[in-house]
This record gives structure tokens, sequence and C-alpha cells, in this order.
């Protein structure tokens, strides 16, 4: 009997802790908090538009080119750390923090002829710390619409992607930048 009882309410622990021992299996440091901390910022492509394709695009790329931070799609119902939306005007990025903020992309620039991925991998730069390097050469993502109607580059430099992951060692790191 007392076996009974002691395996029931074994049974029942496991049950109801169930869901804390089949939790993320990624344990996020005390004292670290947002998306620049845990590596991985998640992005809203849903107001994006026609550009849908072009972000997830961008955000293969940066996956792609540094191993610091990765970009993923927000889950459905999850609050997004990075809201994507296409507009009339010109793109541009409103970073709350780093990893953080809105995305715009415009219109305006597409219309002109600029290449759609290289200016989702542009903006979504910015939201990994980097700042426009205007002028500058098609080589250099950051150097945006400066580069021209013909550059379709959409690759971050060398530097650039060293830039991303000292962006996010420091901000692991706790050092403000």
């Amino acid at each position: 009997m007392h076996l009974r009882t002691l395996t029931g309410g074994l049974a029942a622990v496991l049950v109801l802790s169930g869901p804390a021992l089949t939790g993320p299996a990624e344990a996020v440091p005390s004292g670290d908090t947002g998306p620049a901390a845990a590596g991985v910022i998640t992005y809203d492509a849903s107001g994006a538009a026609e550009f849908t394709a072009a972000v997830d695009r961008g955000a293969a790329i940066w996956n792609k080119s540094v191993e610091s931070v990765e970009l993923r799609p927000a889950a459905s119902g999850q609050r997004a750390d990075v809201r994507i939306v296409a507009d009339n005007g010109w793109p541009r990025s409103l970073p709350s923090s780093l990893g953080g903020g809105t995305v715009y992309l415009g219109r305006q620039a597409m219309d002109q002829g600029y290449y759609t991925v290289r200016v989702t991998a542009h903006e979504l730069g910015h939201m990994l710390g980097l700042p426009d390097r205007k002028p500058g050469p098609c080589s250099s993502l950051m150097s945006g619409a400066s580069a021209g109607l013909s550059c379709t580059n959409p690759y971050p430099s060398a530097a650039e992607r060293a830039q991303v992951e000292k962006n996010f060692e420091n901000a692991r790191a706790g050092v403000l930048m």
C-alpha cells in the first residue's frame, strides 16, 4: 500500500512539473534581459506586405553571416523584438535598443529600383547596432542608397560582421555601447 501511494505521489509530481521540465533548452543567465542578451531577436513581418519574402531573406543572410545573434520570426501570439512594416515613404529604422525597434520598408526606394533584399538586410543591420556608412561602396551593406541603384549586394562586409559580433558580445557581458 505504501508503495502504491509513493508511486502515485511521484507520478503526480512528474505530471505537474512536466511543463517546467520541457521548457526552453536555452538558459539565460540571471541579470541578462532582452533580445541582445539572449542572442535571439524575433521579428514580426506580418505588416511587411509584399516585402515579407525579402525580410526572411535578409534575416537569413544575417543568420549565415554572424554567430552571436540569430533573427527568427516571432511565433504566433509572441511579442516580437522587431516589428517590420511596409509604407509609402523612404526605408528607415527606429531602433529602441540593440535588437529592438521598428523597420519601415518604404516603397519609395523600391519604386525607384533599389534591390529589396539589400534594403531589407541594410535596415535589419540597424537593428543589430550598425550605423549608416554614407557615402560608401557597394561592398558595404551599410552604405545603403549611396552605393547606387545598380548595387544589389545584400551581404555585410567583414568589418560589418565583426561589429555585429562585438555588439552582441558586449551586450552579453553587460558593456554599454
